[in-house]
Protein backbone atom coordinates (compact mmCIF):
# COMPACT_ATOMS: atom_id res chain seq x y z
CA UNK A 1 0.00 0.00 0.00
CA UNK A 2 0.90 3.64 -0.53
CA UNK A 3 1.47 5.27 3.00
CA UNK A 4 3.33 8.62 4.10
CA UNK A 5 6.02 7.51 6.15
CA UNK A 6 8.41 9.26 8.89
CA UNK A 7 11.76 7.36 7.72
CA UNK A 8 15.43 8.55 9.39
CA UNK A 9 16.06 10.83 6.92
CA UNK A 10 12.65 12.46 7.00
CA UNK A 11 9.05 11.88 5.99
CA UNK A 12 8.39 10.20 2.93
CA UNK A 13 5.34 8.53 0.40
CA UNK A 14 6.14 4.98 0.00
CA UNK A 15 5.09 1.56 -0.46
CA UNK A 16 4.80 -0.43 2.24
CA UNK A 17 3.45 -3.71 4.02
CA UNK A 18 -0.65 -3.51 4.37
CA UNK A 19 -1.19 -3.33 8.42
CA UNK A 20 -2.37 -6.45 10.15
CA UNK A 21 -4.85 -5.83 12.80
CA UNK A 22 -4.76 -7.28 16.11
CA UNK A 23 -7.37 -8.91 17.99
CA UNK A 24 -9.14 -5.86 19.33
CA UNK A 25 -8.91 -3.99 16.04
CA UNK A 26 -10.25 -3.03 12.61
CA UNK A 27 -8.63 -3.21 9.40
CA UNK A 28 -9.38 -0.41 7.48
CA UNK A 29 -9.69 0.74 3.52
CA UNK A 30 -8.80 4.64 4.02
CA UNK A 31 -10.69 6.98 2.30
CA UNK A 32 -9.82 10.10 3.24
CA UNK A 33 -7.98 11.56 6.41
CA UNK A 34 -7.81 14.70 8.32
CA UNK A 35 -5.05 16.68 8.58
CA UNK A 36 -4.24 18.10 12.20
CA UNK A 37 -1.99 20.29 14.13
CA UNK A 38 -0.21 17.77 15.83
CA UNK A 39 0.55 16.16 12.27
CA UNK A 40 3.14 18.99 11.55
CA UNK A 41 5.00 17.97 15.13
CA UNK A 42 5.31 14.55 13.92
CA UNK A 43 6.94 15.49 10.38
CA UNK A 44 9.63 16.90 12.82
CA UNK A 45 9.84 13.08 14.54
CA UNK A 46 7.92 13.92 17.27
CA UNK A 47 5.93 11.01 19.05
CA UNK A 48 1.78 11.66 20.20
CA UNK A 49 0.89 9.43 22.12
CA UNK A 50 0.96 5.72 20.61
CA UNK A 51 1.51 7.56 17.32
CA UNK A 52 4.56 8.66 15.42
CA UNK A 53 7.96 7.85 15.39
CA UNK A 54 10.69 6.53 13.14
CA UNK A 55 9.07 3.76 10.41
CA UNK A 56 5.77 4.71 11.87
CA UNK A 57 2.86 5.78 9.04
CA UNK A 58 1.98 9.76 10.19
CA UNK A 59 -2.04 11.21 10.71
CA UNK A 60 -4.40 10.77 13.35
CA UNK A 61 -7.72 10.76 12.03
CA UNK A 62 -9.29 9.17 8.78
CA UNK A 63 -12.74 7.96 7.38
CA UNK A 64 -13.00 4.63 5.38
CA UNK A 65 -14.43 1.10 5.10
CA UNK A 66 -14.16 -1.91 7.38
CA UNK A 67 -11.90 -4.78 5.52
CA UNK A 68 -11.32 -7.13 8.63
CA UNK A 69 -11.83 -7.09 11.70
CA UNK A 70 -9.72 -9.05 14.94
CA UNK A 71 -11.13 -12.07 16.67
CA UNK A 72 -11.93 -9.13 19.62
CA UNK A 73 -13.09 -6.34 17.81
CA UNK A 74 -16.98 -6.34 18.02
CA UNK A 75 -19.62 -3.94 17.03
CA UNK A 76 -18.89 -3.46 12.93
CA UNK A 77 -19.03 -5.39 9.91
CA UNK A 78 -17.28 -5.76 6.67
CA UNK A 79 -17.95 -3.26 4.72
CA UNK A 80 -19.23 -0.92 7.13
CA UNK A 81 -18.48 2.98 6.83
CA UNK A 82 -16.28 4.05 9.47
CA UNK A 83 -14.11 7.08 10.94
CA UNK A 84 -12.18 7.23 13.55
CA UNK A 85 -8.82 8.64 15.62
CA UNK A 86 -5.81 6.95 16.30
CA UNK A 87 -2.67 6.56 14.19
CA UNK A 88 -1.26 5.45 10.57
CA UNK A 89 -3.77 7.23 8.58
CA UNK A 90 -2.00 9.09 5.89
CA UNK A 91 -2.54 6.05 4.05
CA UNK A 92 -4.42 3.48 2.05
CA UNK A 93 -5.21 1.08 5.18
CA UNK A 94 -4.58 1.59 8.87
CA UNK A 95 -5.45 -0.16 11.75
CA UNK A 96 -7.44 1.02 14.69
CA UNK A 97 -9.16 -0.37 18.48
CA UNK A 98 -12.41 -1.29 17.39
CA UNK A 99 -12.92 0.99 20.33
CA UNK A 100 -12.29 4.86 19.11
CA UNK A 101 -14.24 3.77 15.84
CA UNK A 102 -17.88 5.92 15.22
CA UNK A 103 -20.23 4.80 12.05
CA UNK A 104 -20.47 6.89 9.31
CA UNK A 105 -24.20 8.23 9.31
CA UNK A 106 -26.10 7.76 5.87
CA UNK A 107 -25.37 10.31 3.29
CA UNK A 108 -22.36 11.95 4.92
CA UNK A 109 -19.03 11.75 2.35
CA UNK A 110 -15.91 10.57 3.69
CA UNK A 111 -13.75 13.71 3.39
CA UNK A 112 -16.16 15.22 5.64
CA UNK A 113 -16.43 12.58 7.63
CA UNK A 114 -12.52 12.05 7.90
CA UNK A 115 -12.89 16.04 9.44
CA UNK A 116 -14.73 15.13 12.38
CA UNK A 117 -13.31 12.54 15.12
CA UNK A 118 -10.73 14.03 16.47
CA UNK A 119 -12.59 17.27 17.12
CA UNK A 120 -16.13 15.06 18.40
CA UNK A 121 -13.76 13.39 20.89
CA UNK A 122 -11.38 16.18 22.21
CA UNK A 123 -14.34 18.79 22.61
CA UNK A 124 -16.61 16.78 24.22
CA UNK A 125 -14.13 15.06 26.51
CA UNK A 126 -13.26 18.77 27.27
CA UNK A 127 -16.05 20.80 27.29
CA UNK A 128 -18.69 18.27 29.00
CA UNK A 129 -16.83 15.61 30.92
CA UNK A 130 -13.93 18.15 32.06
CA UNK A 131 -15.56 21.24 31.34
CA UNK A 132 -18.41 20.20 33.35
CA UNK A 133 -20.72 22.44 30.86
CA UNK A 134 -24.59 23.06 32.12
CA UNK A 135 -27.30 24.51 30.40
CA UNK A 136 -27.76 27.85 30.87
CA UNK A 137 -23.73 28.65 31.43
CA UNK A 138 -21.26 30.51 29.55
CA UNK A 139 -18.74 29.73 27.81
CA UNK A 140 -15.31 31.31 26.04
CA UNK A 141 -12.93 29.41 23.55
CA UNK A 142 -9.34 30.41 22.47
CA UNK A 143 -8.42 29.17 19.57
CA UNK A 144 -11.96 28.71 17.93
CA UNK A 145 -11.34 29.37 14.30
CA UNK A 146 -9.53 25.27 14.05
CA UNK A 147 -11.48 22.53 13.58
CA UNK A 148 -11.65 21.53 17.06
CA UNK A 149 -12.23 25.17 18.16
CA UNK A 150 -15.55 25.24 15.69
CA UNK A 151 -16.56 21.69 16.95
CA UNK A 152 -16.01 23.42 20.58
CA UNK A 153 -18.76 25.88 20.31
CA UNK A 154 -20.83 23.79 18.69
CA UNK A 155 -21.02 21.43 21.09
CA UNK A 156 -21.42 24.46 23.97
CA UNK A 157 -24.45 25.50 22.22
CA UNK A 158 -25.65 22.12 21.70
CA UNK A 159 -25.25 21.11 25.24
CA UNK A 160 -27.59 24.70 26.16
CA UNK A 161 -24.56 26.87 26.65
CA UNK A 162 -26.59 30.60 27.01
CA UNK A 163 -23.92 32.27 25.87
CA UNK A 164 -20.41 31.10 23.89
CA UNK A 165 -17.55 33.47 23.19
CA UNK A 166 -14.67 32.24 20.63
CA UNK A 167 -11.23 34.03 19.81
CA UNK A 168 -9.20 34.22 16.75
CA UNK A 169 -5.99 36.68 15.60
CA UNK A 170 -7.40 36.59 11.99
CA UNK A 171 -9.66 38.92 11.15
CA UNK A 172 -11.53 37.15 8.62
CA UNK A 173 -11.94 34.02 10.36
CA UNK A 174 -12.89 35.91 13.69
CA UNK A 175 -15.61 37.59 11.70
CA UNK A 176 -17.16 34.21 10.49
CA UNK A 177 -16.75 32.68 14.16
CA UNK A 178 -20.72 33.71 14.49
CA UNK A 179 -21.53 30.76 11.89
CA UNK A 180 -20.61 28.22 14.45
CA UNK A 181 -22.28 29.79 17.73
CA UNK A 182 -19.89 32.58 18.65
CA UNK A 183 -22.50 35.24 20.11
CA UNK A 184 -18.93 37.26 20.53
CA UNK A 185 -15.53 37.10 18.57
CA UNK A 186 -12.73 38.80 20.58
CA UNK A 187 -8.69 39.06 19.42
CA UNK A 188 -6.78 37.70 22.06
CA UNK A 189 -3.85 40.04 21.40
CA UNK A 190 -6.24 43.09 21.75
CA UNK A 191 -5.76 44.15 25.72
CA UNK A 192 -9.04 45.17 25.93
CA UNK A 193 -10.54 41.25 25.36
CA UNK A 194 -11.03 40.25 28.75
CA UNK A 195 -12.93 43.63 29.39
CA UNK A 196 -15.30 43.11 26.37
CA UNK A 197 -16.01 39.04 27.95
CA UNK A 198 -16.85 40.93 31.28
CA UNK A 199 -19.12 43.31 29.97
CA UNK A 200 -20.57 40.53 28.02
CA UNK A 201 -21.05 38.13 31.61
CA UNK A 202 -22.45 40.90 33.66
CA UNK A 203 -18.83 41.45 34.85
CA UNK A 204 -18.54 37.77 36.09
CA UNK A 205 -16.51 35.91 33.48
CA UNK A 206 -17.31 32.93 32.03
CA UNK A 207 -18.21 29.56 33.56
CA UNK A 208 -15.79 27.12 30.97
CA UNK A 209 -13.34 28.25 29.41
CA UNK A 210 -11.16 26.12 26.88
CA UNK A 211 -8.13 26.73 26.34
CA UNK A 212 -5.96 26.26 23.17
CA UNK A 213 -3.67 28.83 23.01
CA UNK A 214 -1.95 28.76 26.58
CA UNK A 215 1.26 30.24 26.86
CA UNK A 216 0.91 33.97 27.48
CA UNK A 217 -2.96 33.83 27.92
CA UNK A 218 -2.96 32.53 31.24
CA UNK A 219 -3.09 35.36 33.68
CA UNK A 220 -5.59 37.04 31.15
CA UNK A 221 -7.76 33.69 30.78
CA UNK A 222 -8.00 33.46 34.60
CA UNK A 223 -9.25 37.30 34.55
CA UNK A 224 -12.25 36.32 32.24
CA UNK A 225 -13.56 33.34 34.16
CA UNK A 226 -15.60 33.56 36.84
CA UNK A 227 -15.10 32.74 40.58
CA UNK A 228 -14.97 29.09 40.70
CA UNK A 229 -15.01 28.70 36.97
CA UNK A 230 -13.40 25.60 35.09
CA UNK A 231 -10.55 26.03 32.56
CA UNK A 232 -9.55 22.94 30.51
CA UNK A 233 -6.24 23.46 29.13
CA UNK A 234 -6.31 21.06 25.81
CA UNK A 235 -3.77 22.92 23.60
CA UNK A 236 -0.93 25.04 23.62
CA UNK A 237 -0.43 26.53 20.19
CA UNK A 238 0.94 29.88 22.06
CA UNK A 239 3.69 28.37 24.01
CA UNK A 240 3.62 25.17 26.56
CA UNK A 241 5.04 27.60 29.35
CA UNK A 242 4.46 31.39 31.01
CA UNK A 243 3.62 33.07 33.83
CA UNK A 244 1.13 31.86 36.19
CA UNK A 245 -0.57 34.02 38.88
CA UNK A 246 -0.93 31.64 41.82
CA UNK A 247 -2.72 34.34 43.87
CA UNK A 248 -5.36 35.25 40.56
CA UNK A 249 -5.79 31.70 40.73
CA UNK A 250 -6.33 31.04 44.41
CA UNK A 251 -8.80 34.24 44.33
CA UNK A 252 -10.96 33.04 41.83
CA UNK A 253 -11.24 29.88 42.81
CA UNK A 254 -10.85 28.53 39.72
CA UNK A 255 -10.39 24.75 38.75
CA UNK A 256 -7.82 24.59 36.35
CA UNK A 257 -7.90 20.91 34.29
CA UNK A 258 -5.27 19.75 31.76
CA UNK A 259 -6.37 17.30 29.19
CA UNK A 260 -4.46 15.00 26.24
CA UNK A 261 -4.67 11.61 25.05
CA UNK A 262 -1.09 10.96 25.14
CA UNK A 263 -1.44 9.39 28.56
CA UNK A 264 -5.03 6.83 28.70
CA UNK A 265 -4.70 4.16 28.40
CA UNK A 266 -6.70 2.57 25.85
CA UNK A 267 -10.04 2.04 28.24
CA UNK A 268 -9.67 5.44 28.76
CA UNK A 269 -9.69 6.41 25.39
CA UNK A 270 -12.74 4.12 24.30
CA UNK A 271 -14.21 5.29 27.46
CA UNK A 272 -14.10 9.01 25.84
CA UNK A 273 -15.14 8.24 22.45
CA UNK A 274 -18.11 6.21 24.11
CA UNK A 275 -19.18 9.11 25.68
CA UNK A 276 -19.32 11.16 23.18
CA UNK A 277 -20.78 8.96 20.19
CA UNK A 278 -23.91 8.58 23.39
CA UNK A 279 -23.93 12.71 23.30
CA UNK A 280 -22.95 13.60 20.02
CA UNK A 281 -24.88 10.83 17.31
CA UNK A 282 -28.34 12.02 16.57
CA UNK A 283 -26.79 15.68 16.31
CA UNK A 284 -24.27 14.11 14.25
CA UNK A 285 -27.06 12.45 12.29
CA UNK A 286 -29.06 15.32 11.53
CA UNK A 287 -26.30 17.19 10.38
CA UNK A 288 -25.70 19.81 13.40
CA UNK A 289 -21.82 19.00 13.88
CA UNK A 290 -20.61 19.46 10.52
CA UNK A 291 -16.96 21.27 9.98
CA UNK A 292 -15.76 22.98 6.90
CA UNK A 293 -13.41 21.59 4.67
CA UNK A 294 -10.91 24.81 3.53
CA UNK A 295 -9.33 22.54 0.58
CA UNK A 296 -8.50 18.38 -0.23
CA UNK A 297 -6.01 16.96 -1.21
CA UNK A 298 -5.20 13.68 -2.85
CA UNK A 299 -2.45 11.49 -0.70
CA UNK A 300 -0.12 12.27 -3.51
CA UNK A 301 0.44 15.72 -2.66
CA UNK A 302 0.01 15.49 0.96
CA UNK A 303 3.29 17.42 1.30
CA UNK A 304 1.38 20.20 -0.16
CA UNK A 305 -1.53 19.95 2.65
CA UNK A 306 0.75 20.22 5.26
CA UNK A 307 2.50 23.20 3.63
CA UNK A 308 -0.60 24.74 3.17
CA UNK A 309 -1.17 23.46 7.04
CA UNK A 310 1.59 25.09 8.02
CA UNK A 311 1.01 28.68 6.32
CA UNK A 312 -1.98 28.65 9.18
CA UNK A 313 -4.59 30.58 6.39
CA UNK A 314 -7.03 28.21 6.08
CA UNK A 315 -10.28 28.05 7.78
CA UNK A 316 -11.64 24.33 8.96
CA UNK A 317 -10.08 21.37 8.26
CA UNK A 318 -7.76 20.41 5.48
CA UNK A 319 -8.25 16.87 3.98
CA UNK A 320 -6.39 14.02 2.24
CA UNK A 321 -8.22 11.73 -0.34
CA UNK A 322 -7.04 7.80 -0.97
CA UNK A 323 -8.35 7.88 -4.36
Amino acid sequence: MKAYVLTESGPRLTECPDPTPRPHELLIGVRAAGLNRVDLAMIRGHVHGGAGGVGAALGVEWAGEVLAMGAEAQGFQVGQRVMCAGAGGFAERAVVDAGRVFAVPDGLPFAQAAALPVALQTMHDAVVTNGQLRAGQTVLVQGASSGVGLMAMLIAKLMGARWVAGSSTNPARRARLHEFGADLAVDSRDPAWVSQVLAATDGQGVDVLIDQVSGPLARQNMLATRVCGRIVNVGRLGGAQGEFDFDLHALRRIAYVGVTFRTRSRAEVRAVTEAAQAALWEPLVAGKLGLPIDRVFPLDDVEAALAHMSADKHFGKIVLTMA
